[in-house]
């Protein structure tokens, strides 16, 4: 059970780069979102961002306990399912999904409030959750834009 935990923490290895594994998992999902996963209707998407949430709270509190950290670089379903987040009934284009991949994990690294705050939960609460809130920033920059793209031009 242990391996488990630790392949769905790390979304299926990817936390193991060397170099920013949570910015590649989030661009995993970007090439996943464009390709595939954009075509899921909107009930069975959230459904999944719902899964990959309660499941990355399971496996990162388990996985960052079997390691003694609290919030491991290794571990990456929490970016995973914010940037899923971000993408929640977004339109296909390269620019939204660009737009909306940078400006999650803008919000994700700098962790302004309540994101830092957000981060302090216990547990794997505290893993997913700060990136829940950096996605529901990131979404709300995303749909202003294209609001004021539709409005104005």
């Amino acid at each position: 059970m242990k391996i488990l935990w630790k392949t769905l923490a790390t979304f299926f290895g990817v936390g193991y780069f060397p170099l920013a594994p949570g910015t590649i998992t989030s661009f995993i999902i970007v090439i996943l979102y464009k390709y595939y996963l954009h075509s899921l209707s909107w009930p069975l998407y959230l459904i999944l961002i719902i899964l990959c949430f309660f499941i990355g709270v399971i496996a990162s509190t388990k996985y960052s306990s079997d390691l003694r950290e609290k919030d491991p670089r290794k571990i990456t379903i929490d970016e995973a399912c914010g940037q899923l987040l971000v993408f929640f009934q977004l339109p296909d284009s390269w620019l939204l999904l660009i737009l909306g991949f940078f400006l999650f994990r803008l919000f994700d690294i700098i962790k302004p409030y309540p994101v830092n705050k957000a981060e302090k939960l216990t547990k794997g609460w505290g893993i997913m959750i700060d990136d829940i809130v950096a996605a529901v920033y990131a979404t709300l920059i995303l749909y202003i834009y294209i609001l004021v793209r539709q409005v104005f031009f």
